[in-house]
């Protein structure tokens, strides 16, 4: 019986003494303990925040906890809505974007274990047989069966951290992805209460301008009935048509607007709008209430910290530090072991019976000598990826500040607008209440009746329009400041 063929690093193990391959299986198995304990990735520190110590110039006197509590959607008056909770569970469950986030996740978690796997041997069972002709013109034939532990195409002991700095970096794209999810979702939270604002105010215009209509076309029938008779000017009379067909194209305007931000909310759900969900929105501005409780005093920039999207930068800065790393272990030596375990024989039917125990150990160690400055080429794209990193790490945190601090801004003067929106609006009542008690009474032209009339549908509108975007600049600071609610 033909012997079976063996490897030349098994034979040179087997022809070893037995103290010289318990010195080399030694040796390899200390490579696969010390493996990973070398670590070549730069020390990762933060970056201090671009930003001024707190918003507003104040000093900080609010931790984020407080601030996200503040901001909780939960404590605003249009928390309560009827149709806003029942939509951002639809929306939640439905939107697309959101469940292209949440894949992504899957996406990277199964790519760090691809990652993580490569830091372990694999254990296969295999079945092989050759034939092939001797000098002699005859046949011989081998047949194997048996385990191997190896990876693809051996496994690489980890001395200098390459396989454990790019587990590092996938570990730190997966987390990333979270983020990712978290921006998402508070997105989609703040942009169907945004856009329930938006009509629900298209709604509250709406019915102003039906009842501001009604009482238009009952003013033309006045007057033309007064034109009849003589007792009113062809000026009068058309003065009071032109007022009318105003009411009729903003009527027409609203009824377009109500209409897309319809549209908008259903792609925002995902699915159709139920109508009897939106016949109770629409019955609904809660956002019309007196204004809400003030901020903390003082907030700090520390809150930035809180965003998702400035946690994602982060955790892409640490991939990208890893990557150093992992580029930096390529300079080295590269290590790598197989060995398998099983039965050789020449004779298919013996080969579980009377066949011969077989293995083989190998280990190769390749150190680069020339490369064409391919290594160093990859270590300058890494360190150039971590400088980008921290750059757009740096970008998302300013963008942070600045889109804070625009709604803080806009918090400190849509108060006072409300205000004297408020008192311009009840003056003007009382402006068009007296200039058609004049005009009935003939002390006036018909014209200052009008002209106070269009001026008070003016300034209601006017009114309508703060207080929705008072309640959209609270939605913003939700949004600016990393949410702090989830139904």
């Amino acid at each position: 019986m033909n012997r079976p063929h063996l490897t030349t690093a098994t034979m040179a193990l087997r022809k070893m003494p037995r103290s010289q391959r318990l010195s080399a299986l030694g040796l390899a198995s200390l490579l696969i303990v010390v493996s990973g304990c070398s670590g070549l990735a730069p020390d990762y520190t933060r970056p201090a925040l671009p930003t001024a110590a707190q918003f507003g110039g104040a000093a900080p006197a609010s931790s984020p906890a407080a601030v996200n509590e503040a901001l909780s959607l939960k404590n605003t008056p249009f928390a309560t809505d009827p149709i806003l909770k029942p939509l951002l569970e639809m929306a939640i469950a439905n939107n697309r974007d959101l469940r292209v986030a949440v894949l992504n996740i899957e996406l990277a978690q199964a790519q760090l274990g691809v990652r993580q796997a490569d830091l372990l041997p694999s254990i296969n069972a295999g079945l092989g047989g050759s034939r092939q002709t001797t000098a002699s013109g005859g046949l011989t034939s081998n047949y194997t069966a048996g385990l191997s532990l190896t990876a693809v195409p051996a496994y690489e002991v980890d001395l200098f951290s390459r396989l454990r700095n790019l587990t590092d970096a996938a570990r730190s794209q997966y987390l990333a992805s979270e983020e990712a999810r978290k921006t998402v979702h508070i997105g989609l939270v703040a942009s169907v209460a945004s856009t329930l604002l938006a009509w629900q105010s298209d709604g509250a215009l709406l019915a102003l301008t039906d009842n501001t209509l009604a009482t238009r076309e009952a003013s033309v029938k006045l007057v033309q009935l007064r034109y009849n008779q003589g007792a009113s000017s062809l000026l009068d009379l058309r003065a009071a048509q032109s007022l009318l067909a105003a009411a009729s194209i903003a009527r027409a305007q609203l009824q377009r607007q109500q209409a897309l931000d319809e549209n908008a909310l259903t792609l925002l759900v995902g699915q159709p709008l139920p109508a009897a969900l939106l016949k109770t929105g629409a019955a609904t501005n809660a956002w019309q209430s007196q204004p809400w409780s003030e901020l903390p005093v003082g907030l700090p920039s520390q809150v930035l910290l809180g965003r998702p999207d400035v946690a994602q930068a982060e955790y892409q800065l640490l991939a990208a530090n890893a990557n150093i790393g992992a580029a930096r272990a390529a300079f080295f030596p590269k290590i790598t072991l197989t060995s398998t375990l099983g039965r050789a024989s020449t004779d298919l039917n013996q080969l579980f019976q009377n066949s011969t125990l077989g293995w083989s150990f190998g280990a190769q160690i390749l150190q680069p000598i020339f490369d064409a400055g391919r290594n160093e080429s990859n270590l300058k794209i890494a360190q150039a990826s971590r400088s980008i990193a921290q750059a757009q790490y740096e970008k998302t945190v300013q963008t942070a500040f600045r889109e804070v601090s625009d709604a803080l801004a806009g918090r400190a003067t849509l108060k006072a607008q409300w205000d004297a929106q408020a008192a311009q609006t009840q003056a003007e009542q009382d402006r068009q209440r007296l200039a058609q008690l004049r005009y009935t009474q003939g002390a006036s032209s018909y014209l200052d009746a009008l002209d106070a009339e269009r001026a008070l549908f003016t300034a209601q509108q006017a009114l309508i329009q703060v207080q929705t975007q008072y309640a959209q600049n609270t939605v913003s600071l939700y949004r600016a400041l990393g949410g702090g609610w989830a139904p």
